[in-house]
C-alpha cells in the first residue's frame, strides 16, 4: 500500500507541481529512503524524489537532508548489475565474468564484540549472513569506508543481504534515475550568471558532488560501461566540474582511464568532458610538446588527437575518435582505439584495462572501493612509429605524395576539407604556412640537438629492484613501483625520501616516450622535416615569399656533411636528396632566399654535392637513386638561381657547373633528369658568358638529339595522358624544352624568355637546323618545329627527309662522342652542310626550285626574298652579257638555269604577295635588259613574265616610265612571237602613264602595233593590239597625236571601233564596207598593210642598230593614197554616201555636225566657192539636221549662226551662197534654241537680202520667217520692222510670184508670218498699224490659208522619200552592218 501511495504521489506531483508548490515533507521522504529496507519502496521513493525536484525549493530540502550522499550511495549498486547487455567490443578484462575469482576480491572485514575477522569476499559475506554469523548489528569495513559501520548502514550489504521485496527497476535503471535527478538538481544552479561571470562560492549541489565522498563513486560508475550510465555520468561531470576548483585533481580518481575505456559510440559527452578538463589537471607531462605537457591525455592519446580536441572541439574530436581517419591532421582507427591491432599488440583500451586490471574486479566485491591513482606508461601506437608530429600535422603523412593529392594541398581561405578512409568529407582549419614553417624549424633544431636519455632501461629496472637485461611486463613494473613507493613514501618513512624520489624517477622514465626514443638525432625525422619545408615552399610560395628563409646555415651544413660522408649512397635516409630539394624550393619561392643562399656560400656547397653525384651517374642509374635525385634538385636550384644577377655572376666563376650539367645530358635514359638539366641550360643562357660556356661544353649536340625523340602523334591523338603514366609524354616535353633552350642559346626569344643575342650559336643553328627552322625558334612554338623535324617536309623553306635526319643524327652523335673524349669542334657545327641541300639553288634561305613548284606557299618576308632574287640576278648579269649559245659550258648552263628559276620565283613572289613589286623599283633597267638576251629565250620569257606581273602597280609603272627602257619591250614583240599577247597586255598596263605613251610613240611602238593589227595571223593578237591602240589614243595629252598618226594609216572609223570593240574592229578590217563612214575593200586593205609592213621593217632594222632612235610618222597621208579617191570626207563621213543614206547612225554626230558646219561656212566664204561641193555639203547638213533634229540645239554654242547670217550679205556675186544659207537657216528655224540665238543676231535683214538675191528661194525663206515669228521673239519682230520686212512681205503678197512653184503656199506662209508678228505684245500694234494701211492685207487678213500649206517631204535639192524618225542612240554593237551584209552578198 505504501508503495502504491508513493507511486500515486509521484504521478500527482508530476502533473500538478506548479499548483501544489513546494512539498513540505521532502526531508521526511529522504529520511524514509535512508531508513527503508524494501527494494520496491526504495525504487518508489527514488521515483518520487525525481518528481519532487520539479520544484526548485524541494532541491534545497533534499540537500539539507543529506539526500545527495544517499543518492550517490544508491548509484554504487550499479556495479552489482551483472545481467546487463555487454557491448560487443568490450574485453573480458573489462567485463569480468561472474565466475572470475581473484584474490584481490576479498575486501570485507567484520567483527562482533571487538573481534575482527577477514578479509573475506562478498560471496563469503553472503554465506555468513545466510548462516546467521552476521547480524544487523555486526560491524563491517571495506576499503573506501571512513570507519566501521553496522551491516545495515553499509548500502551494498543492506540492499544485497538485508533488503527484501521485489525491485521495480534493476540496479542500472535505478542508477539512471538517480543520475537524472542529480543532473536536474545541478541545472538549477549554474556556475555562471547571465553575464557569464563565475559564481562564487560554487553552488552547494556541485560542492557536494565534487566532494571526495561522492565524486570518486560518480567517476567509478564509468566502469559499468553501460552506454546510458556512461553518457549521463559524463554529462553530470561536465556540469559539476565547470568552473570548479576541484577540476585540477579529478585525474586522481582515474576518470581519464575509465572514460577512455568505454567502447560505445555515444562519445560526444565524453569528448565534451575531455575538452573541459584535459588541460586543467595539476599534472605536468614529460613530453617536449607544449600541449602534451599541459594535457593529461598526453600519456594516452597521440599528440594529433590531443591537438584535434584542443583545436577543433568536442564534436570534431568525437567524429575522429569513432572514425577511420588517415590524414595529415589525424591518424586514428578502430584498431588504435580497441583492444588489439592486427598484430595482437595492446592498444589504448587494452592498455588501460591492463593498467587498472587489479581494481576493476574489486568493484563487484566492494562497490565503494576507491581507485588509487598510478600513472600509466605512455601508450605506444605502432601506426605512428615512423611519424613525426609538428604543429598540427603528421609530417610523414603530409609529405606522402604517393597518396595522390594530400589534404594540405586543398587550400581555402579559412578552411580546407579532408577525407577519411571511407571518403567522408570533414572540415578543418586551413594550414598556416608561416606558423608551420616556424614550428618545423624549431623541430629541426630540437631534433639535431637531441641527446640520448640520461637513464637507460636497465638502470630504471635496477632502481625498481627488477632484474637488468630482460623485458618486464608493465604490471610487474607497476607492482614493483607500488611496493617501493609505499615502503619509502616520506609520510611513512621519513628517511626514505631519496629512495622514493629515485623510484619515482625510474617509474616516470619507464612511463615516458623517452623509453623508445633513438640515440641522438633521427635521420628519418630530419628527412621528414626537410620534405615538409619543401612542400610548404612549393604550395605556399605566395605566403612565404616575403620572408627570408632562416634555416640556410643548418641546411648548408647538412648538405656539406652528407656530401663528405663516405656512406652517402648506401644510407637508408636520403638526407642529401631532401636537403637539395629544400634548397631548390626556397630559392624558387623568393629572390631573398636566392641571394641569401649565395651569401652563405650555398652555391659552392651545392656544386660539391652536384659534382659528386654526377660522377656516379652511369647507364645503369635508376631515377629513384639518391645520386639522380640530388642531381635533379640541385639542377633545379641552379635553374631558379640563374634568374638573379648576383647568382649568375657566381655561376660564371664555377666552370665545373656547366661541365657537370652537360655531362648529365649524356644519360638519355634518365629522361626526367635530362628534362631538368635542359631547363637549367635554358635558364643559364640568359647570360652571354654562360652561353659560350654551354656551347664549349657541347650542350648543343645533346639538345638537338633530344628533339628527335618527339612523337607528334601523341600530341595529336586526343588521348588523355600524363608524365607519370606515359614515358613518351616526358620525352615530348624534353624535346620541347630542348627547342626552347636552343632558342635562348641563340638569343632568338623575346619577352620573359629574352636572352643575349649570340651570333656563334645562331650560325651553328642555321647550319644544323637550316635557317628556316632556326628562325622558327623565335616564335616559341616548339610543337610545330618538332613535328617538322620528325616528319618529311618539302617546302620552299625546308627540304627535310629521312636522309637529312639521319645525316644530322650521325653528325651529332659523333660530336657527342668526340666531346666525351676531350675533342672539341671549334666551329660548333657552322661548316656542316646537308648533301641534299648542296644541289639546290638557295636564295634568301628559300629553295627556289621548290618555291616554283609551290608558288602559293606563304613567304615570311616576301619583300626580303624579292630583294635577294633581284640581287642574285644582278650578280649574274655579267654572265648574260658575254654569253653566246655556242660557247656554253655545263657550269654556264647551270647558271643559266638558275637565272631562269630566279626569274620564275620573282614572278611567283610578286604574283602571290601584294605590294612586293615595289621592291623592283630601281631594278627595271636590269629586268628590261634581260629582254634583250636573245640567245636565251627562257630568260627573255622569264623577264617578260616578271615585267608583266609588276605592271599592276602604278608606282612600278612610273619607275619604268622614268627609266626610258620601253624600247626593249617593244622590240621583243618580234623576238618572242609566241608571247605577243603577254607583251601586249604588259604594254596595255604601261600605257596608263602619259610618259610611257609618249615614249611608245617616239620609239615606234605605233608602227609595230599597226603591223600586228594589219598582218598578224592570230586574232587574239590583233584584238589586243586594237585595244592597246585605243588606250594610247585615249590619253589626254598624247592621245591626239596618236590618233592623228593612226589616221594617216587607217580610216577614223577603225580608231573609233578600236575604242568601242577591238573584236568588231578586227572584223571591220577584214571585211568590205561602203557606208557614210567607211569605204573599205580588199585592195585598200592590202595596200595599207603592205605600206605598214615596209615601214615597220625599216624601223626595226634601224632600231636594232640604235635603240634610242626616234620614230616619226610619214609626211604624206598613207590613207589618202590607199583609200577611196575623189570622195569628200568630213568628220570621217563620206558626204556623198551620207546624202544618199541620211538615216545612217553616225558614231559621232556632234563632231560631224561641227566639222560639217565649218566646211559649209568655209565654202561659202571663199571667193570662188566650189558649187558642187557647197551643194553637197549643204545637202548633207540639211539632211543631218532633218535626221537628227536635236542636233540643231548644239549649233548656237558652236558660234556658227552669226557667220551664217554674214555670209548671206557678203556673197552677193555668188547666188549659190544665199541659197545654201537660206536652206540651212530654214532648217535651223525648227529649233527654239537656234531661234533664241537668232534674236540676238542680225538675221532678218540678211535674210531679206538673200530673198531678194534668190527669188526662187522666197518660198523656203517665207516658211522660215513663219517659224521665226511664231516663236514670239520680240527681238526678231523688231529686226523685221527695222528692215522694212512688213512692207516687203506685203509687196510679195500683192505680186503674182510666178517664179515660184507654188505661189499660193508661199502667200499662205506670208499671211501666217504677218499675223504672228501682229500678235506681239510689245510690237504688235506697230505691225498692225502698217498692215491696216495696206489694201492688200485687207483682202488676205480674214482668209484661212491652211489648205494651201502642205508639208513637203523634202526641200531644196532633196528628192528622197519622206524622212522617218531616226534613233537618238547607236544600235547594239552585235547588230550586223546591213551595208556590209549587202557587200558580202
Amino acid at each position: 500500500m505504501k508503495c502504491m501511495c508513493l507511486q500515486a504521489m509521484s504521478i500527482v506531483y508530476d502533473r500538478h507541481h506548479e499548483d501544489i508548490g513546494p512539498f513540505s515533507d521532502t526531508k521526511y521522504i529522504v529520511g524514509m529512503l535512508e531508513r527503508c529496507t524494501d527494494r520496491m519502496e526504495r525504487d518508489r521513493l527514488v521515483q518520487f524524489i525525481f518528481k519532487l525536484i520539479l520544484h526548485r525549493r524541494n532541491v534545497k530540502d533534499i540537500m539539507d537532508a543529506n539526500g545527495v550522499r544517499i543518492l550517490v550511495d544508491l548509484l554504487t549498486l550499479a556495479h552489482l548489475h551483472t545481467s546487463r547487455a555487454v557491448v560487443p567490443t568490450q574485453s573480458n578484462v573489462i567485463e569480468a565474468g561472474p565466475n572470475m575469482v581473484r584474490e584481490s576480491e576479498k575486501e570485507w572485514h567484520y567483527g562482533n564484540s571487538g573481534e575482527r575477522k577477514g578479509p573475506v569476499s562478498f560471496q563469503e559475506m553472503r554465506d555468513l549472513w545466510a548462516s546467521g554469523a552476521l547480524t544487523l548489528k555486526t560491524k563491517c569495513w571495506a576499503q573506501g569506508m571512513d570507519g566501521w559501520r553496522t551491516l545495515q548502514q553499509v548500502p551494498q550489504l543492506k540492499w544485497c543481504l538485508l533488503a527484501k521485496g521485489t525491485p521495480v527497476v534493476n540496479e542500472s535503471d535505478l542508477a539512471t534515475l538517480v543520475l537524472n535527478t542529480l543532473n536536474a538538481m545541478c541545472k538549477y544552479f549554474p556556475s555562471r550568471d547571465p553575464d557569464d561571470a563565475i559564481i562564487r562560492p560554487l553552488p552547494r549541489v556541485k560542492r557536494l558532488l565534487s566532494d571526495s565522498v561522492c565524486l570518486p563513486h560518480l567517476v567509478q560508475l564509468l566502469l559499468t560501461f553501460d552506454p546510458v550510465l556512461v553518457e549521463k555520468v559524463a554529462t553530470l561531470l561536465c556540469e559539476v566540474l565547470k568552473d570548479n576548483p576541484a577540476v585540477s585533481t579529478i585525474y586522481l580518481t582515474g576518470v581519464f582511464y575509465f572514460i577512455l575505456m568505454y567502447t560505445g559510440s555515444n562519445v560526444l559527452p565524453i569528448a565534451r568532458f575531455l575538452q573541459l578538463t584535459h588541460t586543467k589537471q595539476a599534472l605536468k607531462g614529460t613530453d617536449t610538446s607544449d600541449i602534451m605537457q599541459r594535457s593529461v591525455l598526453g600519456q594516452l592519446l597521440p599528440e594529433a588527437m590531443v591537438n584535434y580536441l584542443e583545436n577543433h572541439g568536442a564534436e570534431k574530436f568525437a567524429q575522429i575518435y569513432l572514425g577511420e581517419f588517415d590524414t595529415p591532421e589525424a591518424i586514428w582507427n578502430h584498431e588504435m582505439r580497441q583492444v588489439f591491432d592486427v598484430n595482437q599488440k595492446r592498444m589504448l583500451i587494452e592498455k588501460l584495462a591492463a593498467h587498472i586490471a587489479e581494481f576493476s574486479p574489486r568493484l563487484r566485491s566492494n562497490t565503494r572501493a576507491l581507485y588509487q591513482y598510478c600513472a600509466i606508461p605512455v601508450v605506444r601506437y605502432p601506426q605512428l612509429e615512423q611519424e613525426l608530429f609538428c604543429n598540427i600535422f603528421y609530417l610523414r603523412h603530409l609529405c606522402d605524395t604517393t597518396r595522390g593529392q594530400t589534404a594540405a594541398s586543398e587550400r581555402a581561405t579559412e578552411h580546407m576539407h579532408l577525407k577519411d578512409r571511407n571518403g567522408s568529407i570533414f572540415q578543418v582549419h586551413a594550414l598556416e604556412p608561416v606558423k608551420l614553417l616556424k614550428d618545423v624549424l624549431d623541430a629541426w633544431t630540437k631534433e639535431v640537438e637531441k641527446k640520448p636519455p640520461a637513464m637507460s632501461i636497465d638502470d630504471a629496472y635496477e632502481d625498481l629492484s627488477l632484474r637488468r637485461g630482460m623485458q618486464h611486463e608493465e604490471a610487474t613494473v607497476r607492482k614493483a613501483y607500488y611496493r617501493l613507493a609505499q615502503q619509502f613514501h616520506p609520510d611513512k618513512n621519513p628517511e626514505g625520501r631519496e629512495k622514493f624520489e629515485k623510484v619515482s624517477r625510474a617509474y616516470e622514465f619507464l612511463c615516458s616516450r623517452n623509453l623508445w626514443t633513438s640515440q641522438g638525432p633521427n635521420p628519418d625525422n630530419i628527412v621528414l622535416i626537410l620534405r615538409t619545408q619543401s612542400i610548404l615552399f612549393d604550395r605556399y610560395s605566395e605566403e612565404l615569399q616575403p620572408y627570408k628563409y632562416a634555416g640556410y646555415p643548418q641546411l648548408i651544413k647538412t648538405i656539406q656533411l652528407e656530401t663528405e660522408d663516405d656512406q652517402l649512397f648506401s644510407k637508408s635516409a636520403p638526407l642529401l636528396a631532401a636537403a637539395s630539394e629544400l634548397a631548390y624550393h626556397t630559392v624558387h619561392c623568393s629572390a631573398l632566399n636566392a641571394e641569401e643562399l649565395r651569401r652563405e656560400r650555398g652555391l659552392d656547397v651545392l656544386l660539391d654535392a652536384y659534382s659528386r653525384c654526377v660522377s656516379v651517374l652511369s647507364a645503369s642509374s635508376k631515377p629513384n637513386e639518391v645520386g639522380v635525385q640530388v642531381c635533379m634538385h640541385v639542377t633545379r636550384c641552379y635553374s631558379v638561381a640563374a634568374q638573379f644577377r648576383g647568382c649568375r655572376d657566381k655561376m660564371v666563376e664555377m666552370p665545373q657547373l656547366v661541365k657537370d650539367l652537360c655531362h648529365i645530358l649524356y644519360f638519355k635514359h634518365l629522361t626526367r633528369l635530362c628534362l631538368v638539366a635542359t631547363e637549367c641550360v635554358s635558364s643559364l643562357a640568359v647570360d652571354s658568358i654562360l652561353q659560350m660556356q654551354l656551347l664549349q661544353a657541347g650542350c648543343l649536340w645533346h639538345l638537338l638529339l633530344f628533339m628527335f625523340s618527339y612523337d607528334f602523334t601523341l600530341e595529336e591523338g586526343g588521348v588523355q595522358r600524363s608524365e607519370d603514366a606515359n614515358q613518351q609524354e616526358v620525352a615530348n616535353r624534353l624535346a620541347k624544352l630542348a627547342v626552347r633552350a636552343c632558342g635562348r642559346l641563340g638569343g632568338y626569344l623575346t619577352g620573359d624568355l629574352e636572352s643575349p643575342n649570340n651570333p656563334v650559336a645562331q650560325d651553328a643553328l642555321n647550319s644544323l637546323l637550316t635557317p628556316y627552322l632556326a628562325r622558327q625558334l623565335s616564335l616559341d612554338k616548339p610543337e610545330e618545329i618538332l613535328k617538322i623535324l620528325n616528319s618529311n617536309c618539302e617546302t620552299p623553306y625546308l627540304l627535310w627527309d629521312n636522309s637529312t635526319r639521319a645525316e644530322l643524327s650521325e653528325y651529332l652523335e659523333q660530336q657527342r662522342h668526340n666531346k666525351l673524349f676531350g675533342e672539341t669542334d671549334p666551329t660548333y657545327g657552322t661548316d656542316f652542310v646537308y648533301s641534299i641541300h648542296s644541289k639546290e639553288l638557295i636564295v634568301g634561305g628559300i629553295f627556289v626550285r621548290i618555291y616554283n613548284e609551290q608558288p602559293a606557299y606563304p613567304i615570311e618576308n616576301a619583300k626580303g626574298f624579292t630583294i635577294d632574287l633581284l640581287e642574285f640576278l644582278a650578280s649574274q648579269s655579267e654572265l648574260l652579257s658575254g654569253m653566246s649559245s655556242v660557247t656554253l659550258s655545263t657550269a654556264d648552263n647551270k647558271q643559266l638555269q638558275n637565272i631562269v628559276m630566279c626569274l620564275e620565283a620573282l614572278r611567283n613572289v610578286i604574283k602571290n604577295n601584294a605590294g612586293v613589286e615595289m621592291q623592283c623599283i630601281g631594278h627595271f633597267r636590269l629586268l628590261f635588259a634581260l629582254l634583250s638576251a636573245e640567245s636565251c629565250k627562257d630568260v627573255q620569257r622569264g623577264a617578260l613574265e616578271v615585267i608583266a606581273t609588276v605592271t599592276r602597280n602604278h608606282e612600278c609603272v612610273n619607275d619604268i616610265a622614268a627609266s626610258d627602257i620601253l624600247v626593249h619591250l617593244v622590240v621583243v614583240l618580234y623576238t618572242l612571237p609566241d608571247h605577243q599577247v603577254t607583251i601586249l597586255d604588259t604594254l596595255y598596263a604601261l600605257m596608263s602613264t602619259t610618259k610611257i605613251v609618249k615614249e611608245a610613240l617616239t620609239k615606234g611602238a605605233l608602227i609595230y602595233l599597226l603591223d600586228l593589227f594589219c598582218n598578224s595571223s592570230a586574232p587574239a593578237v590583233r584584238e589586243k593590239t586594237a585595244e592597246l591602240l585605243a588606250r594610247m589614243g585615249a590619253d589626254k595629252l598624247v592621245g591626239p597625236k596618236v590618233r592623228l598618226a593612226l589616221g594617216r594609216f587607217l580610216p577614223a572609223a577603225f580608231a573609233d571601233a578600236m575604242r568601242d570593240s577591238p573584236q568588231i574592229c578586227v572584223h571591220m578590217f577584214e571585211g568590205t564596207h561602203e557606208n557614210p563612214e567607211l569605204i573599205w575593200d580588199n585592195d585598200a586593205r592590202e595596200r595599207v598593210s603592205s605600206v605598214i609592213t615596209n615601214l615597220r621593217e625599216e624601223h626595226y632594222t634601224a632600231q636594232r642598230q640604235n635603240p634610242q632612235m626616234i620614230w616619226r610618222p610619214p609626211d604624206d597621208n598613207v590613207l589618202a593614197k590607199c583609200g577611196a579617191p575623189g570622195e569628200l570626207v568630213v568628220g570621217g563621213v563620206y558626204l556623198r554616201l551620207f546624202v544618199a543614206n541620211p538615216g545612217w547612225v553616225l558614231r559621232r554626230p556632234k563632231e560631224f555636225l561641227s566639222e560639217l558646219l565649218d566646211t559649209c561656212l568655209n565654202l561659202m566664204s571663199k571667193d570662188k566657192p566650189d558649187v558642187d561641193l557647197l551643194e553637197l555639203a549643204t545637202s548633207a547638213l540639211v539632211s543631218l539636221l532633218q535626221a537628227q533634229p536635236a542636233l540643231a540645239d548644239q549649233v548656237p554654242s558652236l558660234g556658227h549662226i552669226p557667220r551664217l547670217c554674214r555670209q548671206m550679205v557678203l556673197c552677193k556675186q555668188h547666188n549659190d551662197v544665199p541659197k545654201a544659207a537660206i536652206l540651212v537657216l530654214h532648217q535651223l528655224a525648227t529649233s527654239e534654241v537656234c531661234i533664241q540665238a537668232m534674236g540676238h543676231t542680225e538675221c532678218i535683214n540678211p535674210l531679206k537680202k538673200a530673198m531678194q538675191a534668190r527669188k526662187d528661194m522666197i518660198g523656203v525663206a517665207c516658211e522660215a520667217l513663219n517659224r521665226l515669228f511664231s516663236a514670239n521673239q520680240d527681238q526678231l519682230i523688231k529686226q523685221a520692222l527695222e528692215a522694212d520686212m512688213v512692207p516687203y512681205l506685203l509687196g510679195l503678197l500683192e505680186g503674182r510670184l510666178e517664179t515660184l512653184e507654188n505661189p499660193a503656199t508661199t502667200k499662205a506662209q506670208i499671211v501666217k508670218a504677218l499675223k504672228a508678228m501682229s500678235r506681239s505684245l510689245l510690237l504688235g500694234d506697230k505691225v498692225t498699224a502698217i498692215l491696216e494701211k495696206s489694201s492688200v492685207w485687207a483682202e488676205y487678213k480674214d482668209q484661212r490659208h491652211d489648205l494651201f500649206i502642205s508639208t513637203p517631204a523634202t526641200a531644196g535639192y532633196l528628192t528622197q522619200g519622206t524622212t522617218k524618225t531616226l534613233p537618238d542612240a547607236p544600235p547594239p554593237m552585235d547588230r550586223e552592218d546591213p551595208m556590209s551584209s549587202k557587200q558580202r552578198n
